[in-house]
């Protein structure tokens, strides 16, 4: 449903927001490991979180990648998707028809529809804090 980089993107602001609330800064370089990423695919990603505010870059010798705490609470995973797969989740055919709508519905158009907006309900209802306290309390996991 995501692309991989989405996905990788949504992996690496968890994982910034865990140690951001340690009060740590994290390198491209750890956080490629962490998520299982080529490093300089993982910087792209990187670049695009920072344009759209999601994540902050320090520069210099105590530097990395950040997010303040109390923007922690506030960013949703629907600001992630769109910063890396910009808002085709929600307009695109479940089939991949390059026209698709209620004039002319692809097979599963209607189905899908109610699909894609659950997903964006939970979307746009999901905070990188909820998710970020479920790695640090041990109920959810990044990586096996």
């Amino acid at each position: 449903m995501f692309s991989k980089a989405c996905e990788y993107g949504i992996k690496a602001a968890i994982f910034i927001a865990t140690k951001s609330y340690e009060g740590k800064r994290v390198s491209p370089k750890e956080i490629s490991i962490e998520i299982n990423s080529p490093q300089a695919f993982t910087a792209k990603i990187l670049q695009a979180l920072v344009r759209h505010n999601v994540v902050n870059s320090v520069k210099g010798a105590y530097g990395g990648f950040e997010i303040d705490k109390k923007d922690i609470k506030v960013i949703k995973l629907s600001q992630i998707v769109n910063a890396i797969d910009g808002d085709n989740i929600y307009n695109g055919c479940g089939l991949g028809l390059d026209i698709c709508d209620e004039k002319h519905p692809c097979p599963v158009h209607d189905k899908f529809k109610i699909v894609r907006d659950e997903l964006k309900h939970m979307l746009e209802n999901t905070t990188l804090e909820e998710l970020a306290l479920n790695i640090k309390s041990g109920v959810s996991f990044l990586k096996v």
